[in-house]
């Protein structure tokens, strides 16, 4: 199995910092779906793994080792493609309640604030709608560290496509 896509430890689902509730852990089925698309992408190589996920968001984490800097930071680019994966997964599920299956998803927009960031642990994404359409799904995505400390604030638009 696609360690992106590894099976989360029965422990209960993460919270969002603040204790807000979380999406459900990724199915069984969604993984089989998943899995065989995220081979040899930048999500393999980032080591970023899905732990919730439903059209209203979910949280994905991913090791800052590898994913640094010159400088041993945690690389900008790569907090937002952990940002923008979540987002966009969920994007997809939002697209196909809407569209049926066969419907996708893709991002139109970004914009990251980085507060601060991490030289090692791992980095928790958690995704919230902030609004969710026919045509149209927007999230708003805290990414945190093993502290919890908010490291960046990242909205991600996406355009929901119907099959062709």
């Amino acid at each position: 199995m696609n360690d992106s896509l590894r099976t989360p430890d029965p422990s209960p689902a993460p919270s969002a910092p603040g204790g807000a509730p979380t999406a459900p852990p990724v199915s069984d089925e969604l993984r089989e779906h998943f899995t065989p698309l995220l081979q040899g992408t930048l999500l393999e190589r980032c080591g970023i793994e899905l732990l919730t996920l439903d059209a209203g968001g979910g949280t994905a984490t991913m090791p800052v080792p590898g994913n640094t800097q010159p400088a041993g930071l945690l690389h900008g680019g790569a907090t937002i493609a952990l940002a923008e994966s979540i987002a966009s997964f969920a994007a997809l599920l939002q697209a196909r309640a809407v569209h049926g299956d066969g419907a996708h998803a893709v991002g139109t927009s970004v914009s990251a604030l980085h507060h601060r960031s991490a030289r090692s642990g791992r980095v928790l994404a958690s995704c919230e709608p902030l609004h969710l359409g026919r045509q149209v799904a927007n999230y708003l995505v805290d990414v945190h560290d093993d502290q919890g400390r908010l490291l960046s604030t990242v909205t991600v638009a996406t355009q929901l496509l119907p099959p062709r």
